[in-house]
């Protein structure tokens, strides 16, 4: 569907439901092409986003599948960060 601006500024509600049905519509200006609302194709999107990383080498594909150990914090030893921190600032 071809719709103008100020047409879909005053029926945005119907061009969302038109959406939703699976539609595109096509915002113009004067005539003159825009804009595209069409819906979201999330799964698609995310495997193809997942495949370009793996690609570029900066996603490593998981070995097994299994679920996350549980999460500990490690202990530090030595002064505390906001120790050191007002330490650092009172030297100025």
């Amino acid at each position: 569907m071809k719709i103008g601006l100020r047409e879909a500024n005053q029926q945005f509600s119907r061009l969302v439901k038109m959406v939703r049905a699976g539609r595109e519509v096509l915002l113009t200006e004067r005539g003159r092409p825009l804009a595209v609302l069409r819906p979201i194709q999330t799964r698609d999107k995310v495997k193809v986003v997942i495949q370009r990383l793996e690609a570029a080498g900066v996603l490593r594909p998981a070995v097994k599948r299994a679920a996350l150990p549980a999460w500990k914090p490690r202990l530090i030893r030595g002064r505390s960060q906001s120790k050191t921190t007002r330490q650092d600032r009172n030297k100025r």
